[in-house]
């Protein structure tokens, strides 16, 4: 076992532990995912007053990189927070702002998660990468592993929108369609994944995704000059950046950089496939897997999370909770944000405005809270 890494990686669930070398997949004893977590680094606050520079690699002492490595990139990260007036107006919040993923490299945040994966199975030996998609994840793991020189083969459901099958299919993946949805994807992957011995990038599968995601909240955190918001309305799937912001507030508290209350956590769903929603509603701490799921949102099709308890802990933790929105109210949604301030919102961007329209009108949510909506992927890849 190697000792080089100044990290290591601990199961979220029995805290077994392990060596960071090598493949990991998912904790041996229970089959949940593993945690990476840092030891030895100590993040100081020359590092976070720095001048700002760009992209995700510039938060070494947060990220699994050690020195003298060049990562996999784009230049993914350092997208907007954008002030909201017209659109917090109409909502009734008028301290609203969007975090607009959309203008990532691939179109949207998968590509932060992607390309940490793809950079450390790289260096950990894969030769060839397999994932099932709702989406966008296929796009960024197919132009990662392009740019790494490595082949992905991806499972994606039929039903996905066609300009996303392009994008995947251009940076030349082997896509595989399939009747079904994620979940009947993520088993045809893991069995090719079996017989070919491609690693299985799946959500939650390895534990560096979450690594990628959680700069989402170190950005927000610098964006808003080293402090959070009241709340964060996140459209939640697999819920990796969600359970990756969360992580990472913690961090960020225990080095320092920040002070006072975090965020409450809102995890915003379709009506159509709402599994966490429904686990928050009855108090039990998984997901009952959604039988049929079903929404235009196609990032939101995720019926039985592997994160599941890690969401769910995350929302209780923080004081949030979870809503369902249905397809007309996210897709008017949507279209509202896009034509009012001009900014792309894909279905699942939509999803969450719909999300901070109506805890604003239950009262949940006031015009003296700072509202953070992401947007997590560029509307065009819808249409």
């Amino acid at each position: 076992m190697t000792a080089t890494f100044d990290w290591y990686l601990e199961c979220s669930r029995c805290a077994a532990t392990r060596q960071a070398d090598g493949l990991p997949t998912v904790c041996p004893a229970c089959a949940k995912p593993w945690l990476v977590r840092y030891r030895g680094r100590t993040p100081t606050t020359a590092e976070r007053d720095r001048p700002p520079g760009s992209g995700l690699w510039r938060w070494p002492s947060f990220l699994p990189i050690m020195p003298g490595e060049d990562p996999v990139t784009l230049g993914e990260g350092s997208t907007p927070l954008l002030v909201t007036p017209r659109l917090g107006e109409t909502l009734g919040l008028p301290r609203l702002l969007v975090k607009d993923e959309g203008t990532n490299p691939t179109g949207s945040f998968k590509a932060r998660g992607l390309c940490a994966a793809i950079h450390r199975a790289r260096l950990g030996g894969a030769t060839a990468f397999t994932l099932p998609t709702a989406g966008n994840a296929g796009v960024a793991a197919a132009a990662y592993g392009a740019r790494a020189g490595i082949p992905v083969r991806v499972y994606a459901p039929r039903t996905t929108p066609k300009p996303i099958l392009t994008q995947i299919a251009a940076f030349g993946a082997d896509l595989q369609l399939l009747d079904g949805h994620i979940g009947d994807c993520g088993k045809a992957s893991r069995s090719y994944a079996s017989e070919s011995g491609a690693m299985d990038l799946s959500t939650l599968r390895e534990p560096y995704r979450i690594e990628g995601k959680k700069t989402m909240g170190l950005e927000l955190a610098e964006q808003l000059g080293w402090r959070l918001p009241t709340v964060i309305l996140y459209p939640t799937g697999g819920g990796t950046g969600l359970i990756g912001m969360w992580k990472v507030f913690g961090e960020l508290a225990a080095a320092g950089w920040i002070t006072g209350p975090l965020p409450q956590m809102v995890s915003v769903q379709s009506t159509g496939c709402a599994p966490v929603v429904e686990a928050l509603a009855r108090g039990a701490d998984e997901c009952t897997p959604w039988p049929d799921p079903w929404t235009v949102a196609s990032g939101l099709r995720v019926p039985g999370p592997l994160g599941d308890s890690l969401m769910l802990r995350a929302i209780r933790e923080s004081g949030g909770t979870a809503i369902a929105i249905d397809d007309p109210d996210l897709t008017a949604a949507a279209s509202l944000g896009t034509s009012t301030e001009g900014i792309d919102f894909s279905p699942e961007g939509g999803a969450a405005l719909a999300a901070a329209r109506r805890l604003a009108a239950a009262g949940r949510i006031g015009p003296n809270d700072e509202v953070v909506v992401f947007n997590t992927g560029a509307g065009w890849l819808y249409r």
